[in-house]
């Protein structure tokens, strides 16, 4: 059985070799972008000097790598140089990749001891939310977990009949009141309708607006207060996704939830389709909260567990 790795499970050998494969081809264009402009960096240099570090950092910020976290890695890069003393330009790929899987943080497992373990969904209309729910759910149930969803997005029509159809699809238990029902209402139904039936995983799916901050503090606060009716300690993680593909947007989204709540995991979709996956990096780093999903592909099976490491080693793979 291939293994997800949600529960910390280690996944075996043909699983991790088809999901590095996976996030090679996914990455492709953001790496052969990046790659032709450091090559023009070192092109003629020996040594990895001030001027190689100037055209570096130009080189960073263009990849949507994101000003304040392009300056922390071109910081600690110097910080090497300094203290090796003499840093060929044959080694800058080696430098940051360490540089930059240093400065992104790893995602923790989900506690198999909390059951349900609840996960709120959060995000802004278009990115892959419902899809990323869907894509989730079945990765769960193929480890043998049973999962509940719950339509909470009951501001659009659609968002509940795109979430049915998923659940549908992997086969999996839908919460669903329609459109304009209370948001907080489903909620609730979804976690005690969960804690009823004894399952594994509920995943609770919120309005994708992006309205006014205290509304959407307001709302997300009252879905949390009235989980924690039926579940103390619910929502156990709060997972916003992010369209790796609107570049500096998407960090200007994460400024904009992780105001409005605590969001404590983030899901990077479409990341296949887009040069712009230097991305990740700044929102890792900038916001101090861990990528734990990462969608690579259309397919349901393209969702993976983020890998610090197998990211960075793919994206600056040569």
């Amino acid at each position: 059985m291939a293994f997800f790795g949600l529960f910390g499970k280690k996944k075996d050998e043909t699983q991790a070799a088809t999901e590095q494969q996976d996030l090679d081809q996914g990455l492709e264009r953001s790496r052969s972008g990046l790659f032709s402009k450091l090559a023009r960096v070192v092109a003629g240099k020996s040594t990895v000097d001030d001027a190689v570090l100037d055209d570096l950092e130009e080189v960073l910020v263009t990849s949507d790598v994101g000003v304040e976290t392009t300056l922390r890695i071109i910081e600690r890069i110097q910080e090497r140089v300094k203290r090796d003393k003499y840093v060929g330009t044959g080694e800058l790929n080696r430098l940051l990749r360490e540089e930059i899987a240093g400065l992104m943080k790893d995602p923790a497992p989900v506690d198999p001891a909390v059951k349900p373990y609840v996960i709120m969904v959060v995000g802004v209309n278009g990115v892959g939310k419902t899809t990323t729910i869907g894509k989730l759910a079945n990765a769960f149930k193929q480890e043998g977990r049973s999962v509940v969803l719950g339509a909470a997005d009951t501001f659009r029509a659609a968002a509940v009949d795109q979430l049915r159809i998923w659940s549908e699809r992997v086969g999996v238990p839908l919460v669903q009141q329609g459109m304009n029902a209370d948001p907080a209402a489903v909620a609730y139904d979804t976690v005690e309708s969960a804690k009823a039936r004894g399952a594994d995983v509920v995943i609770i799916d919120t309005a994708g607006r992006l309205h006014n901050k205290v509304g959407l503090m307001n709302e997300l606060t009252k879905i949390r207060n009235v989980m924690r009716k039926v579940i103390p300690d619910a929502p156990h993680e709060v997972l916003l996704v992010l369209d790796a593909s609107t570049g500096q947007n998407a960090i200007e989204q994460a400024k904009q939830f992780t105001k409005a709540t605590d969001v404590t995991a983030l899901a990077l979709t479409k990341i296949d389709g887009t040069a712009k996956g230097g991305v990740a990096i700044g929102i890792s780093e900038q916001f101090g909260i861990p990528i734990k999903y990462l969608g690579v592909g259309e397919g349901m099976h393209h969702l993976q567990i983020f890998d610090k490491k197998a990211f960075v080693d793919a994206l600056f793979k040569d």
